[in-house]
């Protein structure tokens, strides 16, 4: 069944060769879905509560463990060639390594918020029905979130991720960029994304009528390319990814912005702690010796240490 209709992703290993494509989810397609899903993808209704994951002996029993990534997600989880590639799947091996079975891969496309992600990876699956993972990565480290996702417990920051803008140095040939420069600049960003938020309530809205706005960082960065715009704000890590020769990346102060960087970790269902003491004890591990840091260098990004 094709995931855009509510099917359940696909479980990549070596060799497999299907892809999906982030997109948010459209209701009337997944209720017509519904209908057409065979009634095994259904999960029973008034089961137990671990009927969801495995423990972490079941896990190195079997020899492998899933991991939930997001799809179509540069730089750090897609499909290439059929093949999950990308940072987070790099720091998937190091966490299955460490525990002593093989990584398996799970790719989801973006639901509505964090918190249907983590219900769809980690702790019931899609309602439609489908697989969910052992360890979701990439989920924001945020007490809030996780004291509203109870069934899952957060852990394993291997990351600080912060919002930075992307700018042609030949045009700023005298200084990186402010948010300010955009009162007369024309800026790119992600629709609906924390930059567009920021930049459309900045200074009361005098940077608005300079927004651009791109269904993904990718389509961004090619405007910057382009000379559609001459600067594109997101996170740092996508625009270090996309950034072509003369473009420049920094991270100044964003006045009035809240969260401007936050930490990045991983989420266990929280009945399985055991599984959850081992992902984070490989995280620390890596973080520590130096590991993780080279796989952010490997794809040439810049990484800062979370906040522990």
């Amino acid at each position: 069944m094709n995931a855009e209709r509510g099917g359940a992703p696909p479980l990549f290993r070596s060799g497999a060769s299907r892809r999906m494509t982030i997109r948010r989810r459209q209701f009337l397609a997944a209720a017509l879905s519904a209908v057409a899903a065979p009634a095994l993808a259904q999960r029973p209704q008034n089961t137990g509560r671990d009927v969801t994951g495995q423990s972490l002996d079941e896990i190195q029993a079997r020899g492998w463990m899933v991991f939930g990534l997001y799809d179509d997600f540069a730089p750090y989880s897609w499909a290439e060639g059929g093949v999950p590639t990308g940072v987070d799947v790099e720091i998937a091996k190091l966490v299955a390594d460490f525990i002593g079975v093989e990584a398996r891969f799970l790719l989801h496309g973006a639901d509505e918020t964090v918190d249907d992600d983590l219900r769809n990876m980690v702790w019931k699956g899609h309602y439609i029905g489908g697989r969910t993972a052992n360890v979701m990565l990439r989920v924001p480290y945020n007490r809030e979130l996780e004291v509203r996702n109870e069934l899952v417990v957060l852990g394993g920051q291997y990351q600080n991720e912060t919002v930075a803008i992307a700018y042609d140095a030949a045009f700023y040939e005298d200084g990186a960029p402010l948010p300010a420069y955009f009162r007369f600049d024309k800026v790119g960003v992600e629709n609906d994304s924390i930059a567009d938020f920021y930049l459309t309530g900045f200074a009361r809205g005098q940077v608005a009528a300079n927004i651009r706005r791109y269904p993904s960082p990718a389509d961004a960065m090619a405007a910057l390319k382009a000379g559609e715009v001459r600067a594109v704000m997101g996170a740092r890590g996508q625009l270090e990814w996309f950034a072509d020769e003369g473009v420049g990346v920094h991270a100044p102060p964003l006045p009035g912005l809240a969260v401007g960087t936050w930490t990045v970790g991983m989420a266990v269902r929280h009945n399985w702690r055991a599984l959850y003491y081992s992902v984070d004890d490989a995280i620390r591990a890596a973080v520590a010796d130096g590991r993780m840091e080279k796989i952010y260098a490997d794809h040439g990004l810049s990484w800062t240490a979370p906040d522990w």
